[in-house]
């Protein structure tokens, strides 16, 4: 291990840092750092994910890493959702290779040495309106969409003209007993959250089939 590496560990307490961290304790010019960290890169110590973020390499992680939280550093504000949440949340069944996440930016996509991030923009009037805060320790922190509000984040990027439960229960194969767990003030708090009208048509297919 370089001294620089050496440096990095004992003085950014985070896996994944920025330039900026690096600024704060890698003394001399930027050119200086620029080359300090391509050699870091080349040897293998750092990762470079995308400009102005790393991460230490695997074997001088000290601790786990989490995609998602690794999803808010790559391109926020953002939150996980669509397959990503439904997944984590138990939703769907499938395994989901590709971190899935809503953005208050433009869409873009990431490939990274770590994992693909995938960010759709959804234009809502209170963004993080049903995201929870999941803390599991200092340094891993992501934001987790509800799953219902992950649904319909899918419904509106993907143009699904779905009038009842039925098309997202076979296309995502989501069990109808999730659909049934969910409550009014759900459905009411998220209604106000969409203009568009294929959410707000699913939402009122959905209502009407649940009775609630």
């Amino acid at each position: 291990m370089s001294k620089t590496s050496e440096l990095i560990i004992e003085n950014i307490e985070n896996d994944i840092f920025t330039d900026m961290d690096l600024a704060n304790i890698l003394l001399g010019t930027r050119s200086r750092r620029y080359a300090l960290v391509k050699r870091m890169i080349a040897s293998g110590e750092i990762i470079h994910i995308r400009r102005g973020l790393y991460c230490l390499a695997q074997k001088y992680q000290r601790d786990q890493m989490n995609l998602f939280s690794l999803a808010l550093r790559v391109y926020g504000p953002s939150y996980v959702s669509f397959e990503s949440a439904l997944s984590y949340h138990g939703w769907i069944p499938e395994a989901v290779y590709t971190v899935t996440s809503a953005s208050m930016k433009k869409s873009k996509d990431f490939q990274t040495p770590l994992g693909n991030f995938s960010f759709k923009r959804i234009p809502t009037p209170e963004f993080f309106c049903f995201v929870r805060r999941i803390e599991v320790s200092k340094h891993d922190v992501f934001l987790m969409a509800h799953p219902f509000k992950a649904l319909l984040d899918y419904i509106y990027v993907n143009r699904k003209d779905w009038k009842t439960l039925a098309p997202a229960m076979k296309s995502l194969r989501i069990e109808r007993e999730s659909f049934e767990a969910l409550s009014t003030d759900d459905f009411e708090t998220l209604r106000g959250q969409y203009k568009n009208y294929l959410v707000q048509r699913f939402i009122k297919g959905a209502r009407k089939e649940l009775g609630v």
